[in-house]
Order: C-alpha cells, then sequence, then structure tokens
C-alpha cells in the first residue's frame, strides 16, 4: 500500500501538470484508478498453488485520437501473508490502447482493449528466506464500461499479467473497476483564411 500511494502521488502531480499542456494539444491526457480482484497462481513443475487477493492499479495515458491511446501504469497484484508464507506480485508498465464508443460524440458505452511490455516484480518469502526476481513480459488486457461525457467514465477491466520467479511461472488474473477522469475535452479547431493564408 505505502508503494502504490507513493506511485499514485507521483503520477496524480505529473497529470496536474500535464492538464495544463493538454488545452493546446490535439488529444486528452487521462488518468485511471483501479480496484478489483486478483488470482495470484505460482507453479513450478508439475506443483501449482494459488491464491486470490486485492489488485490495485493507476494508469496515466494521452489519446492521440478518440480511439487510440498511450499509456503508462503501476499496478499491485498481490501482497499477502499467510501461515508464514508471504508473497508480493506488481508490475509497471508501457502499453497501447485502443478504445470504441457506441454513444454521440466519442461518449456513452465503449469497449476497449490494450497490450504493451511491463517489468514485473515478484518476491515470495518463508521461514526466512526469502526469493526475488524481475523480469520483462508482455500483458494484454480488455475493458467494457460508459463515459458519461468527456470527462468522466467508468469500465470493468481484466488483464492477464505473467511473471518468473527464478524456474517458477507466476501469474495474475485481475479484474478490476476502473474511474476514468480525462483532463481535456475534445478541441475543435476553426481555420480562417486571411489573405490567402490559413492562421
Amino acid at each position: 500500500m505505502k508503494r502504490f500511494t507513493v506511485a499514485g502521488a507521483v503520477a496524480l502531480v505529473c497529470l496536474t501538470l500535464s492538464s495544463t499542456a493538454a488545452a493546446t494539444e490535439a488529444g486528452q491526457w487521462y488518468g485511471r484508478l483501479e480496484i478489483g480482484h486478483s488470482d495470484v497462481e505460482v507453479e513450478v513443475d508439475d506443483l501449482s498453488a494459488d491464491d486470490t487477493d486485492t489488485a490495485y492499479g493507476l494508469r496515466v495515458g494521452h489519446y492521440f485520437t478518440p480511439q487510440f491511446a498511450v499509456e503508462g501504469f503501476y499496478s499491485i497484484l498481490g501482497d499477502r501473508s499467510i501461515e508464514g508464507v508471504s508473497y508480493d506480485m506488481d508490475a509497471a508498465g508501457l502499453g497501447v490502447v485502443g478504445k470504441k464508443n457506441f454513444g454521440a460524440d466519442n461518449t456513452g458505452f465503449f469497449i476497449a482493449g490494450r497490450a504493451g511490455v511491463q517489468s514485473v516484480n515478484t518476491k515470495l518469502s518463508a521461514a526466512g528466506v526469502s526469493l526475488r526476481d524481475r523480469s520483462t513480459k508482455p500483458y494484454f488486457g480488455v475493458g467494457a464500461g460508459y463515459d458519461f461525457d468527456h470527462n468522466n467514465g467508468l469500465s470493468l477491466n481484466y488483464d492477464y499479467n505473467k511473471g518468473d520467479l527464478f524456474n517458477a511461472d507466476v501469474t495474475a488474473q485481475s479484474l478490476t473497476l476502473g474511474y476514468d477522469y480525462r483532463f481535456c475535452g475534445p478541441q475543435k479547431y476553426k481555420r480562417q483564411q486571411r489573405g490567402g493564408r490559413f492562421r
């Protein structure tokens, strides 16, 4: 939770600074807070164990068009301790987002997909011994939701994340509820022809 709080504070500061510049650009800066349920599974050879936990995420990005965005994120996918065994898994990454709205003027119901590359940090501790590994892996996710206007939206999102813990495979599947805030409405540019030139 401490890592999530620090990361969230930094990202929100960056969003505040970016919102000033967004007014002069063709797209929208946005931030999304996500919270929900994750299912983490550790598999070694033919042995496997899984557990559930609460997942948190913060995403920051920019829509270059109403259908295409680039975003960065930080997510906590699991952080629990059970009977002397504890694990935590978090990820930071960068990817692209595709989105399709079905309402008027890019509002209303929508579907979305996202994919990219992430750095996954996995840690397992038991009996005073800790194992930690960091790996670079692809990720993907899908979502559906509703944009109430050009600034606010809610979504339900599914994400698949994979990491390594030495010779063990670690996967996390999360289902989260997300709140989007887009910092600037769509820009409407008017071209005026004066003296044979556009300004």
